[in-house]
């Protein structure tokens, strides 16, 4: 399904840091065409006319412009990838808005394909987990400086996948080391930010007598890049509201 070649579309890239620029490259290479990138409120005053020539758009922005972003496309009638995190606060609204006007949202907190299949595995090992009570969770994600939100969407999507499947587990907690008391119905996560560190998350389940660790530690953002292309091409064409567990059938 993902090598299957596909036309060439004109993308609209909202958000243009260190992901943008590296979503850029990977578009450009695979045959495709940027036709507008916003970066700031100035370049949606001059250029937001150009968002009618884009067959899609590939959104990496902040937290705080990622739901006017979305609104500006569905406007549009624009399909658009948001791999921005911390804006979930307003999810149900922008849902509701995309379902009204049969407009296409695609989101996710995390485009790499490992990261997808380390969810699936981690879902999966929480519902075989909800049988050993003696088996206590944590979890740990480290990531580059410039990442505002914490703990990281991607840590927040898999603390929820194990709330889902282990009933002793009610909820999460933000925590700053492994040996701050919480509750026993809490999921510890520690959050910590480290220069040139691409994005690493641990889930560890431990008792008295041994430990179960799932590490998924990304190289670099090629592979968030990359998922995030392919995305694109995928929701080209179709109406509703998608996930990385749509795209990869899982």
């Amino acid at each position: 399904m993902m090598e299957n070649k596909k036309n060439a579309l004109n993308i609209a890239l909202l958000g243009y840091g260190k992901m943008g620029k590296e979503i850029e490259q990977i578009a450009l290479a695979q045959g495709h065409k940027i036709v507008l990138i916003i970066d700031n409120e100035k370049d949606w005053i001059e250029n937001e006319h150009i968002l009618r020539n884009a067959d899609v758009a590939i959104d990496f922005s902040m937290p705080q412009t990622a739901v006017g972003n979305i609104e500006k496309c569905f406007a549009a009638n624009l399909p658009i990838v948001v791999g921005t995190t911390g804006w979930y606060a307003d999810f149900d609204r922008i849902k509701n808005i995309a379902l009204k006007k049969n407009q296409s949202l695609f989101y996710a907190t995390n485009f790499s394909l490992g990261v997808n299949i380390f969810s699936a595995i981690n879902s999966k090992l929480a519902l075989i987990m909800n049988r050993f009570p003696n088996y206590a969770v944590r979890m740990s994600e480290t990531h580059h400086t410039q990442k505002l939100d914490a703990p990281s969407g991607t840590a927040i999507s898999l603390a929820q996948g194990i709330i889902n499947e282990v009933e002793r587990i009610e909820n999460w907690k933000l925590v700053k080391s492994p040996s701050e008391e919480i509750s026993t119905n809490l999921l510890p996560i520690e959050a910590h930010r480290i220069d040139q560190v691409p994005g690493t998350h641990e889930i560890v389940y431990f008792s008295d007598v041994d430990e179960i660790r799932m590490v998924h530690e990304a190289k670099n953002r090629k592979g968030f890049a990359k998922g995030a292309v392919l995305a694109a091409e995928w929701l080209v064409g179709k109406k509703g509201i998608f996930t990385m567990r749509d795209f990869l059938n899982l």
